[in-house]
């Protein structure tokens, strides 16, 4: 196991330059890539919290609430929330929210907190096209997703595919290489993870913002 504890974890020198960028590219086109996000210490000791004996994957579902279901030609992935029990988890969370506060600077979107779970991708899963949160009807505003997946090569599949919500063309497709953080906002921008042809892993989160009302919990429990 890597010894993280106390390790910057960001590549860059001046993380707040990353988070400069990250801002202006959500400002500009609703989404953001940024290559080599994590120092390759901190990504690969996230790829290890997959084999962590604490980690117990189930098979994802669609819907929430009474309208869950497990749905394998819609999604394949296996998840497991991720807490920050152990060192990878906890420097990852911290630096979420690291990021949660310099996009709320910057941008004054209101994040209010942040949850994330680690998704591995069997051979030959997939995600079919659609979006995080429904216009109006969800507190999840910004997704993110960081890929896990050293030498990762073009033949290998599990793109993920952003579509523009107008005219649903395609907007970008990402090969899911380790290190790579996309974020994006929840509601605009309909997505879909392409066929693996090897095991594929990543953690996938989303910021939320607090729509608590007198008679509503939300997220519901």
């Amino acid at each position: 196991m890597l010894d993280i504890v106390g390790a910057a974890p960001f590549a860059a020198d001046s993380p707040e330059q990353i988070f400069d960028v990250l801002a202006d590219a959500l400002v500009e086109r609703g989404y953001a890539v940024v290559n080599d996000f994590f120092t390759p210490e901190v990504t690969a000791a996230l790829r290890a919290e997959f084999d962590h004996p604490d980690c117990h994957f189930k098979t994802a579902g669609i819907g929430r609430q009474e309208e869950h279901a497990i749905a394998l030609d819609i999604r394949g992935d296996r998840i497991c929330w991720l807490e920050g029990g152990s060192a990878a988890a906890a420097t990852f969370l911290a630096a979420m929210e690291q990021l949660r506060l310099a996009l709320n600077r910057r941008l004054f979107m209101g994040l209010f907190d942040y949850e994330s779970h680690l998704a591995y991708y069997p051979v030959g899963t997939f995600y079919k096209k659609h979006v995080d949160a429904f216009k109006g009807d969800s507190n999840r505003v910004l997704s993110t997703v960081l890929y896990l997946n050293p030498s990762w090569s073009a033949g290998d599949g599990g793109e993920l595919v952003l579509y523009d919500e107008a005219t649903d063309e395609v907007i970008e497709q990402l090969s899911p290489k380790a290190g790579r953080l996309v974020v994006f906002l929840s509601e605009r921008f309909p997505h879909q993870v392409l066929p693996a042809k090897r095991k594929r892993y990543s953690v996938a989160g989303w910021y939320r913002i607090n729509s608590n009302t007198m008679d509503r919990v939300d997220p519901p429990t």
